[in-house]
């Protein structure tokens, strides 16, 4: 590490950081892209997708558009882990803007590599740096004044590319199986609603999903806690459902019964709050209350799966329908939730089609697991200097 300096990040900048734009409801859906904070919460590595839009003048666009390469920050958040939070634009095709609870930084490419300060803030020594000018008040923020301030430990220039070129490659990889997935469950959706919903045949016996599967609510968790490290797997909640285990806090004994074990491939649907079916890509972990696992011994998983995500629309509905803060579904909801069903030898011609797709889906989420793992463990350590790369 002898070659890395202490350096304030506003010296790494080609032009000070500056706050997102203001634009009154009568400018809004026309004209430019504009990031707000879902995009940069949902999007970490930014690229082209589906935004609002607001009107800017040639003024505004000098001052306010969004380039390849700029770092955006959340200037505040309801939570004191939402401020700070840094993304990166990695690509913007058309004209990009960004609200006013965002701020923008632009490295100077010829001192900085914006995908290494990309990867220095989202690491523990830049979360914690941004803690360090965290202010709340009604809610939690930063200025981009202290921003400019935090004072930085990074290498050579040349040594920040290899470091982001090696982290940005596990991203890219991870994002291509995203892809992929993606993919494959259109495919399935496609083909399992052309086979079972639009063409079932008079003859299919109508079943309710509670007679075609078994959905095991989850424990309460906190009931058991774990009597030591060796004694203890993570709780995975709604929060954790949509994007791995990682940021679990909760963690239970391993003393509970098997059957409430939650490993990668296993079919889980959450009945309260946000609901979704997904098929599980995480580490093992225990299954919270507030979530099902899905299972069947008669069927394959793909058609439970596939026919509890075809009925989800209809379970937000009754959801949203609810008068409590938490909409939520009942058993009931399930069993009025009719399937079709067709014969024995039929089910098994659709399932040499669709068994390959959600096979390879599994796959790609446990690869997408291991990839995750391995950017985890490197990122403290490229981030310290403690792991060099060779340039």
């Amino acid at each position: 590490m002898s070659n890395w300096q202490e350096i304030p990040f506003h010296q790494l900048l080609d032009i000070p950081v500056r706050n997102g734009i203001y634009k009154k409801k009568e400018f809004h859906g026309r004209g430019v892209k504009i990031v707000n904070m879902g995009e940069l919460f949902a999007h970490p590595r930014l690229q082209d997708v589906q935004m609002n839009r607001v009107e800017l003048n040639e003024s505004e666009k000098k001052r306010f558009l969004l380039e390849k390469g700029d770092l955006i920050f959340a200037r505040r958040s309801l939570t004191a882990e939402g401020a700070g939070k840094c993304s990166i634009v990695l690509s913007a095709s058309e004209d990009t803007t960004f609200e006013s609870s965002i701020i923008r930084a632009r490295p100077d490419k010829t001192k900085a590599s914006p995908e290494f300060l990309y990867y220095y803030f989202n690491s523990k020594l830049g979360k914690y740096l941004l803690r360090t000018i965290l202010r709340q008040v009604a809610v939690a923020g930063i200025t981009g004044s202290d921003l400019m301030e935090l004072v930085l430990r990074v290498p050579e220039l040349d040594e920040q590319k290899a470091i982001a070129y090696v982290l940005s490659s596990l991203d890219d990889k991870i994002d291509l199986l995203h892809r992929q997935n993606k993919t494959l469950e259109a495919l399935a959706e496609t083909l399992f609603r052309q086979w079972f919903v639009e063409e079932a045949e008079d003859d299919w016996e109508e079943k309710s999903l509670l007679k075609i599967a078994d959905f095991l609510n989850g424990i309460a968790c906190q009931k058991y806690p774990p009597k030591n490290e060796l004694d203890k797997l993570p709780v995975l909640k709604i929060k954790e459902l949509r994007g791995g285990i990682s940021d679990s806090s909760d963690w239970s004994s391993t003393d509970i019964p098997k059957k409430y074990f939650v490993r990668n491939g296993d079919v889980i649907f959450s009945w309260s709050g946000s609901l979704i079916v997904k098929i599980w890509d995480g580490e093992e972990c225990i299954l919270n209350q507030h979530l099902f696992k899905v299972t069947s011994s008669s069927f394959p998983s793909w058609f439970y799966y596939l026919w509890t995500k075809h009925h989800l629309q209809k379970f937000i509905s009754i959801a949203e329908s609810k008068s409590t803060t938490m909409g939520h579904i009942r058993r009931k909801d399930l069993s009025d939730s009719m399937v079709f069903v067709p014969e024995k030898s039929g089910l098994d011609k659709m399932n040499v089609v669709i068994s390959p797709l959600i096979e390879k889906l599994i796959s790609n989420n446990r690869q997408i697991l291991t990839l995750k793992k391995i950017s985890i463990t490197l990122l403290p350590k490229l981030m310290s200097g403690q792991v060099g790369v060779k340039f």
